[in-house]
């Protein structure tokens, strides 16, 4: 099932994406994804249940907005968690470079206002930051708690999966003493959605094509078979003695192909197209807009 947040005529609707053109529109007052979510097996019976009375409208005639928007905590991330991503930025981290890949996942986090839809502008400010970079990710939504989980149990704490941009501003990442929570949490940045795709619905989690496009121009193309460590991996590390609770929200790192690690740098500009794209998840269309945020 994939789980959209519509916005109709300026009201907010629970909507389950039916096919690439339709959705069908709950009725008022089936709650939110967010409800879905922290509501468990017996929330998404009753989805399904109300499917028979849902009103089948255009996708076209539709605003998708962010699937979540009632966050536990700051959005949790991964780093490195592609090979060749590491070492595609080896000599360009600027004083902050590690000898080898981590023996174990980089976590770290970002502000939820930080989040827009799949098709809100990503906001801009060159005042703030000249080194604004794209970076293409799979995200996961907890959809039950648990505290030092196991590897083997879990994709059973998964409710389900997203496409997001960890969009980046990279000299702010570098001038706050090496940790990147300041470099990752500027309002308005973070592109994610367009439907929150339950776990039932990803045959094989090693086989997603994750793919970053700017302006028509494939930046990124990789398959999730090619993390560093998986997501059961993800899961068990980061619940060791820490509880994950339904409704958070986990990136797991981005591939090759940023725009900080090329020759000459690219980095986004007012104007560009930043299409996001996973296979089985969706696709994010989002316009890199000037916006003033200092």
């Amino acid at each position: 099932m994939r789980l959209a947040s519509v916005l109709v005529g300026g009201v907010r609707r629970l909507g389950v994406v039916e096919s690439r053109r339709t959705v069908g529109l709950l009725p008022a007052g089936s709650g939110t994804v967010d409800d879905i979510v922290r509501g468990g097996p017996d929330a998404l019976g009753a989805v399904r249940s109300l499917l028979a009375a849902a009103e089948s409208v255009e996708l076209s005639d539709v605003r998708l907005e962010a699937p979540l928007a009632r966050f536990n905590r700051d959005i949790l991330c991964t780093g490195w968690n592609y090979q060749d991503h590491f070492w595609e930025s080896k000599g360009k981290r600027e004083g902050q470079e590690p000898t080898a890949p981590p023996e174990h996942p980089t976590f770290f986090t970002k502000g939820p206002d930080t989040v827009i839809g799949p098709v809100d502008d990503i906001a801009y400010d060159p005042d703030l930051s000249a080194r604004y970079d794209y970076e293409a990710e799979i995200a996961l939504v907890i959809g039950r708690d648990g505290r030092s989980i196991p590897e083997e149990r879990a994709l059973e704490h998964v409710f389900g999966y997203l496409v997001a941009n960890d969009v980046s501003q990279r000299d702010l990442q570098r001038a706050h003493g090496g940790q990147w929570l300041k470099g990752k949490s500027i309002d308005r940045t973070m592109p994610l959605g367009p439907w929150l795709t339950t776990a039932d619905e990803i045959d094989d989690l090693a086989a997603l094509e994750v793919q970053c496009e700017v302006n028509g121009e494939l930046r990124q193309n990789a398959s999730s078979g090619h993390m560093a460590f998986a997501v059961p991996r993800l899961i068990a590390e980061l619940s060791r003695g820490m509880t994950l609770r339904a409704g958070d929200i986990l990136l797991t790192g981005t591939p090759s192909g940023i725009g900080s690690a090329r020759e000459p740098a690219l980095f986004l500009k007012d104007g560009d197209v930043v299409v996001t794209r996973v296979s089985h998840l969706g696709e994010l269309r989002n316009t890199v807009a000037t916006t003033r945020l200092t």
